[in-house]
């Protein structure tokens, strides 16, 4: 495992629970708005943190803390990631997979084999947009179908979410978003900002009026969709 960070307690990544987040290193799209960049281009060949040091700080907050976000990069890209989630799981923790959908077999087995409790699919864009948002000139979405349709399967919780940039998004693509997550439970549209460690360069948010117009579109397709971090 590559494991790039930790952050020690979030309120807010995981839905109705105290957790911790494992940041893994590497990615296989090249968004511009992603604001993790250090740990997608140029993560450090041996991780920052071992699994023993994760292990041994997942011991120490039994009781504590109830759950384990695993975000990247791409978690489901690392070699080993179905030992360490199995070794997460075995302390008690309950997991939160962040994913951007593009392993829909490691998604479906993960599933299968109750590894997850929860998933964050990110959906880039329409299908249209997806090229530009991801960062891969003529990018072919089969994948992301995939592992949208596994998750709406229903046989894991599950929430898909959109980072909304004036540059890849737009009121009149919100319909063809919405037929891609059709029958959804859960979408969120998130408000973009600059962590000053973009990929890309020269990107902007979108003002909370318009996210609002897109929002209700939205509702046409899925069950709930509502606003974060604007």
């Amino acid at each position: 495992m590559n494991i790039q960070g930790l952050q020690k307690l979030t309120l807010l990544d995981y839905p109705g629970k105290m957790a911790c987040i494992v940041f893994t290193g590497g990615c296989n799209l090249r968004c511009p708005f992603c604001h993790n960049a250090s740990i997608v281009l140029n993560p450090s060949a041996e991780g920052e943190f071992s699994v023993e040091e994760i292990t041994d700080f997942l011991k120490k907050r039994q009781g504590i803390l109830e759950g384990v976000v695993i975000t990247g990069g791409e978690p489901l890209m690392q070699k080993d990631i179905s030992e360490f989630v199995e070794l997460v799981r075995s302390l008690g923790y309950s997991v939160k997979l962040d994913t951007n959908g593009t392993y829909p077999d490691k998604l479906r087995e993960f599933i299968d084999k109750g590894l997850v409790d929860y998933v964050a699919m990110d959906v880039k864009a329409s299908p249209e947009g997806y090229p530009p948002a991801v960062g891969i000139g003529g990018y072919d979405i089969s994948k992301i179908t995939r592992s949208i349709n596994i998750l709406l399967e229903g046989k894991v919780d599950y929430e898909f979410r959109t980072t909304v940039v004036r540059e890849f998004h737009s009121v009149f693509s919100m319909n063809s978003l919405g037929e891609l997550i059709k029958g959804a439970k859960r979408h969120y549209l998130q408000g973009f900002k600059d962590s000053g460690e973009l990929i890309g360069f020269g990107l902007s948010a979108v003002p909370k009026n318009e996210m609002e117009e897109m929002r209700k579109i939205l509702l046409g397709y899925v069950e709930n969709c509502e606003l974060r971090g604007v």
